[in-house]
This record gives C-alpha cells, sequence and structure tokens, in this order.
C-alpha cells in the first residue's frame, strides 16, 4: 500500500464524517437529551463512545484544545444526559442529517451502498491498541437504520483510528496540543491562528508562550513561519500519521481502496454542494 492511497481515501471520505459537526441536527438533538448548546454538544457527542469520562481524558484525546475550554463542559456533560443517550441523539443527528444532504436519491443510492460496504470493510483491518477513541467506538453495536449509518460509522471508525495514530505521531515528535495546533497553522493548509485560538479555547498569551518556545527550538522564523526544520518535523507528523494509518487500506486492498477513492469523492462533493459546511472553510474546498 502507497501512503498517497492512504492519504487520499481519508481525504476522499472524512467530510462524510466530519459534517456532523457543523450539521444543525447536531445540536437540536443534543440539547433534547439535555446537553447545553454550544462546546458541550461537540466534546461530548464525541467522548460518549468512552463513557462518561472526565475533562483530562477528553482533553488527552482531542489533544489541541485548552483544559479551561473543555473542562467547562465535561464532566458535567454526563450530569445532564447519560453516555448511552448522547450517543442515541448523535446517531438520530446523523441520519436527520445526511438525508437532508443527499436526498432521497442518493441516500440509498447503489454507490453509497457499495461505499458503506468497503469502509466497513477496511474498518475491519483497524486493531485497537493505544487508540482509545477508536476503540470507544468500536465498541459500540453498528446502528440499525440503513447503509448511510453504516457509512457514517465506518467512517467514525477509520476517522478516530487515524486521529489516535496522529496524536502519537505528534507526541513522539515532541508537541504539545497547542504546539501542534500552531505548526498547524504556520503550514497554511488550515485554518488561521486566530479562529484555531477562538475554536480551540486558547488564550493569546498561551499562544504567545508556545510561538516563543517554537521559535527557540528552531521550529519557527521570528517571523513565526515554519524554519526548515519545522517544516521537517510537520512533514514527519504526516508521514508518520499516514504509516501508522495504512492498516484498513492494506486490509482493504489497493484496488478496492482506488475505488473507496473515487465513491467517496462523489458523494463528497455532493454533501459540500448541498452545504454541509460554511463557504469558505476548509472542508468546502473543492475535492
Amino acid at each position: 500500500m502507497t501512503s498517497p492511497l492512504v492519504r487520499q481515501a481519508h481525504d476522499a471520505t472524512n467530510v462524510l464524517h466530519a459534517l456532523i459537526y457543523f450539521a444543525p441536527e447536531a445540536e437540536q438533538h443534543f440539547t433534547a437529551a439535555g446537553l447545553e448548546p454550544g462546546r458541550m454538544c461537540y466534546f461530548a457527542g464525541r467522548s460518549a463512545p468512552m463513557g462518561a469520562v472526565g475533562a483530562g481524558v477528553v482533553t488527552a484525546t482531542f489533544y489541541n484544545f485548552s483544559p479551561d475550554l473543555v473542562a467547562a463542559a465535561i464532566p458535567r456533560a454526563w450530569q445532564l444526559a447519560a453516555p448511552a443517550a448522547v450517543l442515541q441523539a448523535r446517531f438520530a443527528a446523523v441520519d436527520a442529517a445526511l438525508r437532508r444532504l443527499l436526498g432521497p436519491e442518493l441516500i440509498a443510492a447503489p454507490d453509497l451502498v457499495t461505499l458503506a460496504g468497503l469502509v466497513r470493510s477496511a474498518a475491519a483491518g483497524c486493531t485497537p491498541e493505544g487508540r482509545p477513541l477508536y476503540a470507544g467506538h468500536a465498541d459500540l453495536p453498528w446502528p440499525d437504520g440503513g447503509p448511510h449509518l453504516d457509512l457514517w460509522h465506518a467512517l467514525s471508525l477509520l476517522r478516530e483510528h487515524r486521529g489516535d495514530g496522529h496524536v502519537a505521531a505528534l507526541a513522539a515528535a515532541g508537541l504539545s496540543g497547542l504546539e501542534a495546533l500552531v505548526t498547524h497553522t504556520a503550514t497554511g493548509e488550515g485554518f488561521t491562528p486566530e479562529f484555531a485560538r477562538a475554536s480551540r479555547g486558547w488564550a493569546a498569551a498561551d499562544w504567545d508562550t508556545a510561538v516563543a518556545g517554537l521559535t527557540a527550538r528552531g521550529l519557527l522564523d521570528g517571523a513565526g513561519e515554519l524554519t526548515a526544520a519545522g517544516l521537517e518535523v510537520r512533514a514527519k507528523v504526516e508521514r508518520d500519521t499516514d504509516r501508522m494509518a495504512a492498516a484498513p487500506w492494506l486490509h482493504l486492498g489497493d484496488e478496492r481502496t482506488e475505488q473507496v477513492i473515487q465513491l467517496g469523492r462523489q458523494l463528497s462533493r455532493a454533501v459540500v454542494k448541498a452545504g454541509a459546511f460554511p463557504a469558505g472553510g476548509v472542508f468546502a474546498r473543492r475535492r
């Protein structure tokens, strides 16, 4: 399995998982279950497969969020809604969002059914060792509600399996959660520092301290740009992430992985065109 296929499979399908973090149906169903609107829905919705864990576990596994931001929502979320209720709300939100975005023609189209089967087969090649977010999701029963829910759950398994590996790569590179965020924005491939600080809950002083530390280590220059050493650190993180994410695609094989890429791009374009993400955001880019 070549590294480009691993990355391409992720890029072709990730928006089909990530749409739940932007869909209005998510907050509607989470608040109906008892959660408060806003960040609590995100933190509780994504961490619920691990059970009623504390703020430390969520901060560790999500990696680049401010501990204070997480602690404002967790563990209080579990006093308002048990993890089982949150999970039920999450799948109900996914069902509603996908039905809206794909419409009656695509929701049960042969290509979607085929893609669901392929990514479920790929997910069977994942292993849980050292991957807590993946393991929590893998312990859940498969949803009963149609191939679109099988598709989303399988992609969630693949996404969290990859994400756990990415966290391991960042830690091995000596990048804290905040330093990972700072260097990611410096690549110019994601969001801006201002948006990163606001969305991840970091104070400007914390950000400036991280920048100073990275500059002292020779990873950023005086203008806040990645140096050659910084670029290599980020490149190695991505190489290691792809390497640790390869198992499910090796299990599926090159030919079927290429089919995932083709079908995933088609469905991803469909949900983006249907308005799944804010215009101009990283997920709304052409695929």
